[in-house]
């Protein structure tokens, strides 16, 4: 992972750690062997946090973590999954692509398969710069923003 997503995530982090204190927030937590971008625990309660720059998959980390749930890997009352997408993942004609549609899809049946889990998919309004490429000027306005989205919903 890049410098940038690092910072992403540290930001990420700081921010839910003001907004919701009451979570113990961490970037690469492990959930079995799958890292997470950025982790709040408080007592039964996970929110797990994926941010996907350019992921050819990322229905992949939504249907791990669902399995995780499953088997019982993350014990919790209740785990929220927010799954963050940049503008990668938008099309020019509108919409969103399909590799989106599928991470949707799996959080969609993970959510009614099981009663504690909750799937969110969120708009992170940048597109990632490739490799080398400066970061966007509003990136840290655009995290700030997405911090708050998410602790909204906690």
């Amino acid at each position: 992972m890049g410098s940038f997503a690092t910072a992403v995530q540290s930001r990420l982090r700081e921010r839910l750690a003001a907004l919701r204190p009451r979570f113990d927030w961490e970037t690469e937590h492990h959930v079995a062997d799958t890292p997470v971008d950025v982790a709040g625990r408080a007592d039964g309660h996970v929110a797990l946090v994926e941010l996907e720059w350019r992921r050819a998959d990322p229905a992949n980390n939504t249907a791990k973590l669902f399995r995780y749930l499953d088997e019982e890997a993350l014990a919790a009352d209740v785990v929220d999954v927010f799954q963050l997408f940049t503008g990668y993942y938008d099309l020019v004609s509108g919409g969103v692509s399909s590799k989106r549609l599928n991470a949707e899809f799996v959080g969609r049946v993970g959510t009614r398969a099981l009663d504690s889990f909750r799937y969110r998919a969120v708009d992170f309004a940048l597109d990632p710069p490739k490799r080398g490429g400066d970061r966007p000027a509003d990136w840290e306005a655009v995290t700030d923003a997405t911090a708050r989205e998410i602790a909204e919903q906690l």
